[in-house]
């Protein structure tokens, strides 16, 4: 019988969690790195026993850490990030000029098809390229030599690249996101890069319309309609159909369209879910009720689900990196939160039931589903 196992970073470690094709039970295994902040971890689709962590700490820096046995046992790689990109500063929209800084890494998106190849999101954003593992790291200079930089500002979280999809039918072509820049496309593997937020409307930038300028907390794809993204914005969920030509807003009855997560069912690929917050000043459920909202109609129409999910007195968020789906049969959905809750519904978000509940506060949750 096939297995599942869940991908989590948090705060203070990483932890994997595994079961068999029942979801039932669940081993949970960690932490790995104790004390770090686990940004992102992610295994490749080419071998799902190699895995990659983004490990950082205000005091030690960052780190690049890799599995070659499903997360038993790590070791540090090269963690050599060559900058090829504009050098010098950038300015912000107070007109102050800011050099370009490496923090941290936000997310790792392992090549479909070669376990060697990863890209990097990092902070301050750039994207990163290794082809050797993680040993050695080469910026993709396109992106920040696109010249919008000037209107590239950090979200409350930091001037982060924090989502990155890859087409699974051309290997050139590439989505990322930015907060607070917005949705870039690359159609030539990285060499050059289009924004693409035509229909983006953020009230609180200097031209609300900008060509660039948007916090885009997520984008998310389904591998068969890779012209289709759906992006949870600061403010907005919207949804594409040409590949970012244009996007228009599909929260509809949505209690509050604030949020970080959006994720598309591994079947349904008019299938999608958000878990809204209630402002930007107030980063929990509204009314004190956990809920993830799920369209079938690929947005405007939303139900909330709530079996299993706490209904009272229940305050954490969320975070742009912490959902992920599974491509079992019957559709598997996971979540963490800030509180510490693993949540998972086997059923495609008809019921819920927690994996776990008092890890760290969770950053990030990836799965893989093993033969």
């Amino acid at each position: 019988m096939s297995g599942v196992r869940v991908l989590v970073g948090t705060r203070k470690g990483a932890f994997t969690l595994e079961s068999d094709g029942k979801r039932e039970k669940w081993e949970v295994n960690g932490p790995h790195f104790g004390g770090w902040e686990i940004y992102h971890l992610k295994g490749s689709p080419a071998d799902p026993n190699r895995l990659y962590a983004s490990q950082t700490s205000g005091w030690f820096g960052q780190l690049i850490q890799r599995s070659k046995d499903g997360g038993k046992t790590w070791e540090p790689v090269g963690n050599k990030f060559a900058y090829d990109g504009v050098p010098g500063t950038h300015q912000w929209y107070d007109g102050t000029a800011h050099p370009w800084e490496f923090k941290r890494v936000w997310h790792l998106e392992p090549s479909l098809t070669d376990p060697d190849t990863v890209y990097a999101g990092v902070e301050d954003a750039a994207l990163f390229k290794t082809t050797d593992g993680g040993q050695n790291w080469e910026e993709l200079p396109g992106l920040r030599g696109h010249g919008s930089g000037s209107s590239w500002s950090p979200g409350a979280g930091g001037l982060g690249l924090h989502t990155i999809l890859l087409d699974p039918t051309n290997p050139k072509r590439m989505f990322i996101a930015i907060s607070a820049a917005g949705a870039f496309r690359t159609d030539d593997g990285g060499a050059a890069w289009k924004p693409i937020n035509k229909g983006l409307h953020s009230q609180y930038i200097p031209d609300p319309d900008a060509e660039v300028g948007h916090c885009v907390h997520r984008l998310a794809m389904h591998r068969s309609r890779p012209d289709v993204l759906f992006m949870q914005k600061h403010w907005d969920v919207l949804r594409t159909d040409n590949a970012g030509e244009s996007w228009r807003e599909v929260s509809g009855n949505l209690p509050t369209d604030f949020g970080f997560v959006i994720d598309v069912h591994a079947h349904e690929p008019e299938t999608i879910y958000v878990v809204p917050i209630k402002s930007d000043s107030e980063h929990y459920p509204p009314d004190g009720k956990l809920r993830v909202y799920r369209s079938r109609s690929g947005g405007e129409e939303w139900e909330a689900l709530t079996n299993g999910l706490p209904q009272h007195d229940c305050y954490v968020n969320v975070l742009r990196d912490a959902m992920a789906i599974d491509s079992m049969d019957s559709c598997g959905v996971y979540f963490g939160t800030t509180g510490g809750q693993v949540y998972a519904s086997k059923d495609g978000g008809d019921t819920w039931a927690p994996i776990v509940r008092d890890l760290p506060a969770v950053l990030s949750v990836e799965v893989q589903t093993l033969k």
